[in-house]
């Protein structure tokens, strides 16, 4: 099984230790039943089976206790471990591989596949005491009778081999529910995105209904109860053919070949006993098949993030707010965009920035405004051209410390409910200040670099995630279309105010926007048209001036 390989490649000496306090587990529990038996056949019980009685159900707890622990501490560790390279390499992938592999497939790991294992890890010391009990009582048994021993052996091979027929097709039945699901986590997003949009239009919600979640979220359903109807009928065949096994021993064999009454007593009794732990096993191994699914999709996204690379690099020093130049060389990148064939190609883009800038960039839709920014902050690893930062080449050695000069707000940013990364003595008091000035004082509430709420309109959720970027105080700010969901009091305050204070503090800004009444603010602009610079304007001071007298 793949989860218990799984176990082994994480600590090969604890699963080890585990298996040998299973297997005295189940030696515990097949003495008990010998002794039980030795008590059955004579009258007079001896003090040293009453003692090994006692001594057993000493020893038997103590058994199962240090097995069951053992395996449930290595379980989680892994899991740990599995939860925590999932993240890493997810964080490390590059973005535009993240963006094609897509959040549903991503989501569906951590919150459905990790906790289809975690249960299943759960399961894995039940499973293993009462597989070494299975296997203590066959002992018991060949030492009362290699014969019987050999039939038992034989329709347990006939049981095993009838069982495993079925449960293929069960593996497959519950690889279709697993890929169902990455379905179904985008009818979740849809949902909880798209509320709205569903509450004003009844036909379209209906549909999304019936057509969306119902439909999903039923196939999900019936490939699960599939599985589940062939391991509940295999089960049944299973308990069955104990019971054949125990007819047979009891009523057939004695007549074809001489067996004592006490042999045949303790044989259907171990028979009957094995009947509770084979069930058992049979009832966990459905869970275990859907881990063992889980454990392999999970890897198999291991090895797709990783697939183009990975970003991940040592610590970073400290940034420099002492540069001169940033250059873009000849950079390009093409991407698919929505409803087109052929790859948008942006670029080559020659461009040059310099500390205190205040840059606008604009153009329609789809123009490469936002892929240009991306790149620009290595986001985006440029297909041809080189950007260069302080005249050095920016490449996968040093892109993290390059990134470490931007602080950005995305038009599909997040927004983080405490100040993460930020280190400093008066932050609280700092942020503080800036909830004053951004109106937001009498919503939120910061305590120890952790906002009070966060449940704020669009809007205002802009502003806070304004002022993280402004406590951040890195050398360029860029901005991806900050005030289209501001009133017009904050828009007149961004681009009048909070801009114009970063220019003083020599920060380079760059502000993709389309609000063309307050370009005369910035010092450039710069417009994208179908993937080219067609324009790069520099603002003089008299025509800033006359675009104010005009207002």
């Amino acid at each position: 099984m793949k989860i218990i390989k799984f176990f082994f490649q994480h600590s090969r000496s604890s699963v080890l230790m585990s298996l040998i306090a299973g297997i005295f587990s189940g030696a515990c529990n097949a003495a008990l039943l010998a002794v039980i038996n030795m008590g059955l056949k004579n009258t007079h019980t001896s003090r040293n089976v009453i003692w090994a009685f006692v001594g057993l159900c000493l020893l038997l707890p103590l058994t199962r206790y240090t097995a069951e622990i053992l395996l449930s501490r290595l379980g989680q560790g892994a899991l740990f471990r599995l939860r925590m390279q999932l993240c890493r390499q997810m964080l490390a992938a590059p973005l535009y591989h993240l963006e094609e592999i897509g959040p549903a497939r991503l989501l569906t790991a951590l919150t459905d596949d990790v906790p289809t294992i975690t249960n299943a890890i759960g399961s894995i010391p039940l499973l293993c005491v009462n597989v070494a009990l299975v296997v203590g009582c066959l002992v018991y048994m060949g030492m009362l009778s290699w014969i019987l021993l050999t039939i038992v052996l034989g329709f347990m091979v006939f049981g095993i081999i009838s069982y495993q027929l079925p449960i293929l097709m069960v593996n497959n039945v519950f690889g279709q529910a697993r890929k169902e699901a990455n379905s179904l986590q985008n009818h979740f997003r849809a949902l909880t995105q798209g509320t709205k949009e569903l509450k004003i239009h009844h036909r379209r919600r209906q549909a999304f209904i019936s057509e969306s979640l119902e439909g999903t979220s039923d196939a999900i359903q019936r490939y699960n109860l599939a599985g589940f109807k062939i391991y509940a009928a295999a089960a049944s065949w299973g308990q069955t053919l104990v019971f054949v096994v125990v007819g047979l021993i009891v009523f057939l064999l004695p007549h074809l070949r001489q067996i004592t009454g006490p042999t045949l007593t303790a044989y259907a009794i171990t028979l009957l006993y094995l009947m509770t732990p084979l069930q058992v096993v049979m009832n966990l191994l459905p869970q275990v098949s859907r881990a063992n699914i889980a454990l392999k999709t999970v890897r198999e996204l291991g090895f797709t993030l990783i697939s183009k690379g990975s970003e991940e690099v040592a610590e970073v020093g400290p940034t420099t707010s002492d540069w001169d130049k940033l250059e873009l060389r000849g950079v390009t990148r093409s991407y698919r965009r929505e409803g087109e064939d052929e790859s948008f190609v942006l670029g080559p883009i020659n461009l040059t920035l310099k500390p205190g800038e205040l840059v606008f960039i604009t153009g329609g839709n789809g123009s490469g405004k936002t892929t240009l920014a991306k790149l620009l902050m290595a986001l985006y690893p440029p297909e041809s051209g080189t950007i260069y930062f302080q005249n050095q080449p920016v490449g996968p050695g040093n892109q993290e410390f390059y990134r470490q000069h931007f602080s950005a707000v995305f038009s599909d940013f997040f927004l983080f409910d405490q100040l993460l990364g930020l280190l400093g003595p008066g932050l609280d008091e700092q942020a503080r200040k800036y909830l004053e000035q951004l109106k937001l004082s009498n919503k939120v509430q910061i305590k120890q670099g952790k906002f009070s709420t966060t449940d704020l309109s669009q809007g205002q959720r802009k502003r806070l995630a304004l002022l993280t970027a402004y406590l951040e105080d890195r050398p360029i700010y860029v901005f991806d279309e900050w005030a289209a969901d501001q009133d017009p009091y904050f828009k007149n305050i961004f681009y009048t105010q909070l801009l114009p204070a970063l220019k003083a503090r020599n920060k380079t800004v760059l502000v993709i926007s389309h609000d063309d009444r307050y370009y005369h603010v910035a010092d450039r602009i710069i417009k994208l048209d179908d993937g080219q610079i067609v324009s790069d304007q520099v603002v003089s001071e008299q025509s800033a001036v006359m675009h104010t007298v005009s207002r």
